[in-house]
């Protein structure tokens, strides 16, 4: 991922964690936080409770993997963290993309064009 889109600073690290808004999923916990940029930017986090470095690094990559693949798809203006809960451990990578899919879509935070809206009926 491009070191543009990542979240580099611990400051606003904790200050998504303190004042987003945070959807939870078994493998993986998703907090947002509107920015004024013009592109959203990401963090990965893994705690100890995951297991030792290999399997939080392990955590990281997957969920950055399953974030970078649908990066074009997601709305510009937020910095999202995802947080690796325990299970993610014994995951799949599918079964981890699986998760941040749906836990964008319950955040909203999926890109709508035009070209996808409904047209309106016609009588």
């Amino acid at each position: 991922m491009r070191r543009r889109y990542r979240l580099r600073s611990k400051d606003r690290f904790q200050q998504v964690r303190r004042q987003g808004r945070s959807y939870k999923h078994p493998l993986v916990i998703l907090v947002a936080l509107p920015n004024d940029l013009a592109y959203s930017r990401f963090g990965f986090t893994a705690s100890k409770r995951i297991g030792n470095a290999v399997k939080r690094n392990r955590a990281r990559r997957l969920m950055r993997e399953a974030v970078r693949l649908r990066l074009d798809d997601i709305k510009p203006g937020w910095d999202l963290v995802f947080i690796a809960r325990k299970p993610i451990v014994d995951a799949t990578f599918h079964e981890v993309r699986a998760a941040c899919d749906q836990l964008l879509d319950q955040a909203n935070l999926w890109k709508t064009s035009d070209s996808d809206a409904i047209p309106p009926e016609s009588s």
